[in-house]
């Protein structure tokens, strides 16, 4: 049975908090126009963004169980790595493959949108040069494609695990296994929903796919929907088969280290709607396949005995 009251608490807070931080994101500029910090690439909606909103699904996490009395059990930080071992590999691995492999569906579709002279590369070179005032060096931009793919796939599932970390300890740590009662397929899509709506502030301002798409910046909310479906299947597979949440951070961090890799190939002005970013409905296109094996394969969303 599912415990409802724990539900809408821990619900109340991850949103309540994190839309008060989108709220104050709005009302001092959005993310197109925030004051900076300090440094132009330090602003106050990237700071809100990745300590208050990105944080607010693991402060529900912590302020439901002690509001509630609920005890420290079952919390999914234990990282059980002789039974899990699989999915940590697989959880960051993947990303990187199915991001490609969403990039590749979507280039065919939209081969007028591929540059295979990279030339964003060479324009984003030009800028550090024009800031810097030093000669562009000489280089293949194929190199740097392929070292930011490493370093995507190598580096930054560990850089990104402590902002991500707040996300996944509150939605695959908390709520996933209280929606559990429901059956396995039923709390993945209540999942996916609930985490789709709960950007959609973020998106409304830009978040993702911008702000000048048809359709917007409404059509931006269920199109992310959409994709913390897909995404959300993989990442609740992953923590439900290792019964630990690390698997799902991992996956978390290295689907936000690949996924700008993809505008390294565009030219034009294409629809980020679309894609070719993962979060577009063409460029999900892999983590859609994979999220439907998991979806309709016997037992691939049963919970184990325990997940301390």
């Amino acid at each position: 049975m599912v415990d409802t009251k724990r539900v809408w608490v821990f619900l109340g807070f991850a949103f309540g908090i994190a839309w008060a931080g989108g709220l104050v994101i709005y009302l001092t500029g959005g993310l197109q126009n925030s004051m900076t910090l300090g440094s132009p690439r330090l602003t106050v909606a990237l700071l809100i963004l990745s300590t208050v909103y990105m944080g607010a699904p693991a402060l529900a996490h912590i302020l439901t169980r002690l509001i509630t009395r609920e005890g420290w059990q079952d919390v999914y930080l234990r990282p059980h790595l002789r039974r899990g071992w699989l999915f940590w590999v697989i959880c960051w691995l993947a990303p990187a493959i199915l991001t490609y492999g969403g990039m590749a569906v979507y280039f065919l579709l939209f081969p007028q949108h591929f540059d295979p002279q990279l030339g964003k590369i060479s324009e984003l070179f030009q800028s550090m040069s024009r800031q810097t005032g030093q000669a562009v060096p000489q280089f293949n931009p194929w190199v740097v494609v392929v070292a930011q793919s490493l370093q995507a796939v190598l580096i930054a599932p560990v850089i990104n695990a402590l902002p991500v970390f707040g996300e996944e300890f509150g939605w695959r740590a908390y709520l996933q296994p209280k929606l559990m009662p429901l059956g396995g397929r039923k709390a993945i899509l209540l999942m996916g929903i609930i985490w789709g709506l709960w950007h959609a502030p973020v998106i409304l301002m830009g978040h993702n796919y911008g702000l000048a798409y048809p359709g917007a910046p409404w059509l931006g909310v269920p199109v992310m929907v959409w994709f913390t479906l897909v995404l959300g299947t993989f990442l609740g597979w992953g923590t439900i088969k290792a019964g630990s949440v690390w698997p799902a951070v991992i996956g978390h961090g290295a689907i936000n280290g690949i996924a700008g890799v993809s505008l390294f190939f565009v030219k034009g002005d294409p629809n980020l709607i679309l894609g070719p970013s993962p979060a577009g409905l063409i460029g999900s296109s892999a983590f859609a396949l994979v999220a439907l094996i998991i979806f309709f394969c016997r037992d691939a969303l049963q919970m184990p005995e325990s997940g301390s």
